[in-house]
């Protein structure tokens, strides 16, 4: 179906994608499926489109990431009694 919906440079760009990170390209191969099972193209997609579209699941990602803030200060009181020996 993939061949029906990207023109040839976006298919390559996409089998190019697949070999460094395949999770990217089975979200992306879904997400164009999806789309043109909905009928939300119109035309083939173009590589141009394709950046787009790998540039938006990038930036999806990025707000996903879960940020971990650690403590700044010295040590607790708790941590004296390891090195009371």
């Amino acid at each position: 179906m993939l061949n029906q919906i990207l023109e040839p440079e976006a298919a390559d760009r996409l089998g190019r994608i697949r070999l460094v990170k395949e999770s990217r390209a089975a979200e992306v191969e879904d997400r164009l499926i999806m789309l043109a099972r909905s009928g939300q193209l119109r035309q083939k997609v173009t590589e141009e489109q394709l950046k787009e579209l790998l540039n938006a699941v990038a930036e999806k990602k990025e707000e996903e990431k879960i940020v971990v803030s650690r403590r700044k200060g010295g040590w607790d009181d708790d941590d004296d009694d390891l090195f009371d020996m």
